[in-house]
């Protein structure tokens, strides 16, 4: 039996909203992998909160594609179990990203520390590890600066020579403009601080991002909540 009344507003509403759900997983999905790659160009290693928050992200846009599909065929075929099946999944959705906003937020200065051990760590590996030194000198390159507190960090690389840092750390940077330099010539302050700055401001777009994400999910739960009751509705009537 079809939906009546204002429940045909309803159920239009709802395909406007899953609509939104498949943008916003594909931008999800977009930003998972996004904060992947970045996270393999800043050399934070292994199974750490910071390098898997990426992995549920993907996981989270991914599921939420599946949702929106089911919530799709649900609403087209004004399906009972579709639709409570759709509002189960959609409200786990919401505890998950909860429960992620709350692990960044609890584990954010534990990926800066993650971030400086392995910065110090991959320095030592530069003058031997090509890629180790291909990615330090992008990052140094496009974030303007040198070593992880400040240039003196070269210094404690027993592997460099003296009077030396990466070219990547001039201002204008050229062959050799790294050796024998003086302070002018180099960026002074450390990346560990500039990019974690950078991070912080990128945060705050994310968790905007977040909040509409969370709206537009609860609008989802009520609409198919009350889908769910009409759908039910009808059947007693037959």
């Amino acid at each position: 039996m079809a939906v009546e009344g204002g429940m045909k507003c309803v159920k239009f509403l709802l395909y406007v909203l899953l609509l939104a759900f498949c943008a916003c997983a594909v931008g999800l999905i977009a930003v998972g992998v996004g904060a992947q790659l970045v996270l393999s160009q800043t050399i934070i290693q292994g199974a750490t909160p910071g390098s898997l928050l990426p992995v549920v992200i993907i996981a989270v846009g991914v599921f939420l594609f599946l949702v929106a599909f089911v919530g799709c065929c649900g609403a087209c075929k004004e399906n009972y179990c579709l639709m409570i099946t759709f509002a189960i999944f959609l409200s786990l959705i919401m505890l998950v990203e909860v429960a992620a906003a709350i692990a960044g937020y609890v584990f954010r200065d534990k990926v800066m520390s993650e971030f400086n051990n392995n910065f110090r760590q991959q320095m030592e590996n530069y003058p031997k590890n090509n890629h180790t030194a291909s990615i330090l000198d992008r990052m140094q390159t496009d974030f303007k600066c040198c070593g992880a507190a400040n240039y003196t960090d070269w210094e404690k690389i027993p592997s460099m020579s003296k009077n030396r840092v990466p070219d990547s750390c001039c201002v204008n940077v050229t062959v050799g403009c790294g050796i024998n330099f003086t302070e002018k010539q180099i960026h002074k302050e450390g990346c560990v601080e500039k990019i974690g700055v950078w991070l912080r401001k990128n945060v705050l777009v994310v968790a905007a991002a977040a909040l509409g994400i969370a709206f537009v999910e609860v609008l989802g739960i009520v609409f198919a909540c009350c889908l769910v009751k009409s759908i039910r509705s009808g059947y007693e009537v037959m």
